[in-house]
């Protein structure tokens, strides 16, 4: 199953039916707006990413990738490639791993919706959260670049980063759980769950008076959306940056931390591997690795952000049910994801069933 995810996600394809646009326009918008940019350009694109389209853009000197908005009807507030091109511009200045842009395009008339173009960084990609493929002595230190990275976004202060707007400052569960509990009831055509309303009932209760700070936050931290070095255990970039926002590291630790809870066949988990024999920390280890680093004690609330974080992400699979009825769907693995979608609603039920 692990390489079946994998083999569906490396790599470019031809541009798939509905997704393509008029090359000549693309070109001309990077003359102006890219520098040293010279074509001829090739397009192709990735296997990869459920949301937001992504290609790749080859000249005989260097490759771009560009991401842009769906074709079709969207989710007011979803697929914002603005901010995700604000908040890379905004990080990397400041010394963090991520992808040069050099541009954001919002008029739709260049190739049909808002996009925005930067460096295509070369390196290793891992599909497998348990880092199988790298030799057994270095895998500890994959797994603690997880963890320096993480605790390296949750120490900016957003205001110096120019991100002090990037999102509202406090409240983020009680926001988070209405803008997913909203997102989920909205999107009718795909229908409701008995552990999803559940969910959308209890949580708002539940939620705890200190949501952990206020920092900078990915939102989607997990290995598959990290480039390392061809070869060393180092970060290159940290990329898919859609759902990031100002808001509570608790949370965006949790969700990171939920690899170790998370069946393989549904995104990169570690649920049911033998962690001693992988060489792999322990969660609570890791937990522990990320206190001490960020300068806390404990986490309080874990296991509520655990349950939070379970049903945000059974809210964004629900949404990728929705498009594959549709048909704006556009990855070949949105079908098993959408198809997944209960049994991550279950699990956080379960979780939030047996928090403290």
């Amino acid at each position: 199953m692990k390489g079946d995810i994998a083999s569906a996600n490396i790599g470019t394809t031809p541009v798939r039916r509905g997704f393509g646009f008029d090359i000549s326009a693309l070109m001309g918008w990077m003359t102006a707006h890219v520098e040293d940019f010279a074509g001829p350009l090739t397009i192709e694109q990735f296997r990869g990413g459920l949301s937001n389209p992504t290609y790749k853009l080859a000249t005989p000197l260097r490759s771009y990738v560009l991401r842009r908005k769906p074709p079709g009807t969207t989710l007011r507030g979803a697929h914002a490639v603005d901010r995700e091109a604000r908040v890379q511009q905004s990080l990397g200045a400041a010394g963090f791993p991520v992808a040069r842009v050099h541009g954001l395009c919002t008029d739709d008339a260049v190739i049909g919706s808002w996009f925005y173009v930067m460096d295509m960084v070369e390196g290793r990609i891992f599909w497998d959260a348990a880092f199988r493929s790298a030799p057994d002595a270095d895998r500890p230190a994959f797994i603690d670049a997880m963890n320096a990275a993480l605790a390296q976004l949750h120490g900016f202060d957003p205001s110096a980063l120019g991100l002090g707007d990037y999102g509202r400052p406090g409240n983020y569960f009680a926001r988070q759980i209405a803008r997913w509990s909203q997102q989920y009831l909205a999107d009718t055509l795909a229908g409701r769950d008995p552990d999803m309303d559940a969910l959308v009932a209890a949580l708002p209760a539940m939620i705890p008076l200190d949501d952990g700070g206020t920092s900078v936050i990915h939102g989607d931290f997990r290995c598959d959306n990290l480039i390392f070095h061809p070869t060393e255990p180092r970060i290159l970039a940290v990329i898919d940056w859609e759902l990031s926002t100002i808001g509570s590291p608790l949370a965006d630790f949790a969700y990171h931390a939920m690899m170790y809870r998370m069946p393989p066949d549904i995104i990169a988990g570690l649920e049911g591997s033998d962690l001693a024999g992988l060489n792999i920390p322990s969660e609570a280890d890791y937990v522990r690795a990320y206190c001490e680093r960020t300068g806390r004690l404990s986490l309080p609330d874990y296991e509520f952000a655990m349950a939070f974080n379970l049903f945000r992400l059974a809210a964004i699979f629900h949404g990728i049910k929705g498009r594959v009825i549709r048909g704006t769907a556009v990855n070949s693995q949105a079908r098993r994801r959408a198809e997944a979608f209960p049994r991550l609603a279950r699990m956080a039920r379960e979780t939030l069933n047996g928090c403290p």
